[in-house]
């Protein structure tokens, strides 16, 4: 006797399509620059407290997936990448007004006050022959192409070259020639480089811009030209003078004062457009307004702004690590 139910479980299996399973998902690629991408800005002597930001971030523990510096932030970044920070906390804290003067090759024959040989040489003590393919993380240097004024990111070849750019400012320091484009200071044209994380796909990026405690420069005053400009002559030559109620001292500028200072005004401007246009996920501003651009001596004092700053923002930051993880 035929088992019917045995013959109609066969015919029904029959009739069934077995569904193959799926292969596995491939595991994610380990993204290279996993962390907090940091975008260090422009400001000259206040860029040592991004010593104290750098400093604060590795004592929290805080993961840092890329760098991208300008003018002396491509300075500080590239010797922490480098793991040279130490040797560059203890010689920015060495100097005086005296050595800074002594590092200071004056070469009045060329497109810039200052050869910085002398400072190029400092370097090469300690990263000669550093490549930015031998660096840890990306990392990326902004400089200003003088003939064009295209934007151009320096992530390949030469450390030291790149970081010379980078910090060239103009009628201060020559520029750097470097595949036949002549290179100058990169807060030209990006004062705090949040662009090149965010070019880099970072999904966190946090920039550090040392002119936010510079009130007043973004006002508008209505103004008399009735008064004769007030100059100081000495030894036949003319020196402007500065109000005394602008900053609450009587102060005059040289050449290479009154070049500074329009250069700052400049940075000023185009780090507010810029990062309006893009803003970070997280912005410090420490307060450096009391710290002169010139004023490389006051190393130990910048460094503890920077880290202080960075202190009170922490909490913030491992809140928005969280996202990533």
């Amino acid at each position: 006797m035929l088992d019917w139910a045995s013959l109609r479980r066969k015919q029904e299996s029959r009739e069934i399509d077995v569904v193959p399973p799926e292969p596995p998902l491939p595991e994610p690629a380990p993204h290279k620059g996993r962390g907090i991408a940091v975008a260090l800005g422009g400001g000259a002597a206040r860029g040592w407290a991004h010593i104290g930001v750098l400093r604060a971030l590795d004592e929290a523990g805080i993961p840092i997936g890329m760098i991208a510096g300008t003018s002396i932030g491509a300075l500080v970044g590239g010797c922490y990448l480098a793991g040279k920070l130490d040797e560059l906390e203890e010689f920015a804290r060495s100097l005086t007004k005296r050595r800074i003067f002594g590092l200071l090759d004056i070469n009045f024959g060329g497109s810039g006050l200052f050869g910085g040989m002398k400072l190029t040489a400092r370097m090469q003590e300690h990263l000669e022959g550093v490549t930015f393919e031998d660096l840890p993380k990306p990392f990326v240097c902004v400089a200003a192409e003088i003939r064009t004024g295209h934007e151009i990111w320096l992530s390949s070849g030469s450390l030291i070259t790149a970081m010379r750019a980078s910090y060239a400012l103009p009628g201060v320091f020559e520029p750097v020639t470097c595949n036949g484009r002549v290179l100058v200071d990169g807060a030209l044209v990006n004062p705090v480089p949040v662009s090149a994380c965010r070019a880099h796909e970072q999904p966190l990026v946090m920039a550090v811009n040392l002119h936010y405690d510079l009130f007043g420069r973004a006002a508008v005053i209505k103004h008399s030209a009735d008064m004769p400009l007030q100059t100081d002559q000495k030894d036949g030559q003319s020196e402007l003078v500065i109000d005394k109620g602008q900053r609450g001292r009587d102060q005059r500028l040289g050449i290479t004062g009154v070049m500074v200072e329009a250069f700052n005004i400049i940075q000023d401007r185009i780090s507010r457009a810029r990062m309006a246009g893009d803003p970070p996920d997280l912005a410090l501003q420490p307060k450096l307004g009391n710290i002169g651009l010139t004023e490389f001596h006051r190393a130990g004092e910048a460094i503890a702004i920077g880290y202080e700053t960075t202190q009170a923002r922490l909490a913030e930051l491992e809140r928005l690590l969280t996202v990533l993880k």
